[in-house]
């Protein structure tokens, strides 16, 4: 027996009056993950075409794919660097259990920084798919409607923005915030008006500052290590503290620093972009805007900065790959649900959230980093963008009609 046949013959139990009808949620969603929907509209009107919510879904987890596989490099990597620094002395128990297994903490060994890595995002996407999916299902189970797959890329770009030895029950707790208050609470898929991985993080953010911020979360492996990431550096002396740990602007952009689980290497982000772009899941127009928006603010700050905030003469190429500016505008940005969903809205909002994350970076000395306040903060002011653009175009019209 075929399991399209085995799926078909137990459908029956879950269907309304049978006695499984209560779960037919979960049954649903194993069904149409595996296999294309067989339900069909019966009324007006009818939109033709070859993907479905689904299949959306796994592009954007497929876009990620490229970020997933350097982060366990890069976190990997770092891990063995920190490790030959400080010694093998209070190691992480995923250091402790490649010694074990004969596994070399070599920096130099491809192999074993990927496994090295793997360790560090296994438990984190597994706690953060566990809790976060057992949340999805309650509520499906609950508003008897189905189990939406928004889920897949919100666990996953959730985990991609965590530093790499973020304490479990932290994930557990950041995931839940997310899928609960930031989305479910308002109706489910579709519905939310903030991006739910971004509100997740900023909870744990501001909940646990200590465990997702500083110098001594970024790099894994072994207990005790400070290690800044170039935006903490251009944050303390700007481009002079760049210039003397070493980094180039192509060690930036390729990625290989310390950093959060997938954010650190902007060529990673863009092939996956690409990706995105071409097949037309994320819109052109927000990156495009936000680009601009942080080109334009940078240079006004260097045009009209002074010596005493070092952030101000950072240049908007440097700009473009430290933090997750990258990844930000790219990932979480483009989401279809909280973004703006005009064209012309596209560009405001794409350009405010560029310009605000330099403002957050530049400006406020207490926060380098500023793209995931940006998004949140554009998130709000989505449907006012849509609202005034679509009034613009009626009154345009008005005018237009008034004149002929």
């Amino acid at each position: 027996m075929s399991l399209r046949q085995l799926l078909d013959r137990i459908e029956p139990a879950f269907q309304p009056g049978a006695r499984l009808e209560k779960f037919y949620a979960l049954f649903e969603m194993v069904d149409t993950f595996l296999y294309s929907t067989g339900q069909k509209s019966v009324r007006a009107p009818h939109v033709r075409d070859a993907i479905d919510l689904k299949r959306l879904m796994l592009y954007v987890v497929l876009a990620t794919f490229p970020c997933i596989l350097f982060g366990w490099y890069n976190t990997g990597l770092q891990a063995n660097l920190a490790i030959a620094q400080a010694g093998a002395e209070h190691l992480h128990w995923q250091a402790a259990a490649l010694q074990a297994l004969g596994v070399p903490l070599a920096a130099d060994n491809l192999p074993a920084c990927l496994l090295h890595g793997f360790l560090y995002f296994l438990p984190a996407y597994l706690v953060t798919l566990t809790v976060g999916g057992l949340w999805e299902v309650l509520f499906a189970l609950v508003r008897g409607h189905e189990v939406n797959e928004g889920f897949l890329v919100t666990s996953m770009l959730f985990v991609l923005t965590l530093p790499p030895a973020m304490p479990l029950w932290m994930v557990a707790l950041g995931i839940s915030f997310g899928v609960v208050f930031a989305k479910e609470i308002f109706g489910g898929t579709g519905k939310n008006f903030l991006n739910p991985a971004l509100a997740g993080r900023a909870f744990l953010y501001f909940a646990y500052p200590a465990a997702i911020s500083g110098d001594l979360v970024w790099v894994a492996g072994v207990d005790g290590i400070s290690q800044a990431t170039p935006l903490s550096l251009a944050a303390s002396a700007g481009m002079t503290a760049i210039a003397d740990s070493g980094l180039t602007w192509q060690q930036a952009f390729v990625g290989i620093l310390p950093g959060t689980l997938g954010e650190t290497s902007k060529l990673c982000v863009l092939v996956g972009g690409a990706f995105l772009l071409y097949t037309r899941i994320a819109s052109w127009r927000i990156v495009a805007g936000g680009v601009l928006g942080l080109i334009v603010t940078t240079w006004l700050c260097n045009l009209f900065g002074n010596d005493a905030n070092p952030l101000t003469a950072v240049p908007w190429y440097w700009h473009l790959v430290l933090g997750g500016f990258a990844f930000g505008i790219m990932f979480m940005a483009t989401d279809p649900v909280s973004a703006a969903m005009t064209n012309v809205g596209r560009w405001i909002f794409g350009f405010l959230v560029g310009a605000i994350t330099i403002v957050v970076r530049v400006l406020n000395p207490a926060f380098p980093e500023g793209i995931m306040l940006a998004i949140l903060f554009a998130n709000l002011f989505a449907p006012l963008i849509d609202h005034c653009v679509v009034l613009a175009n009626i009154r345009r019209r008005e005018r237009r009609h008034e004149l002929a």
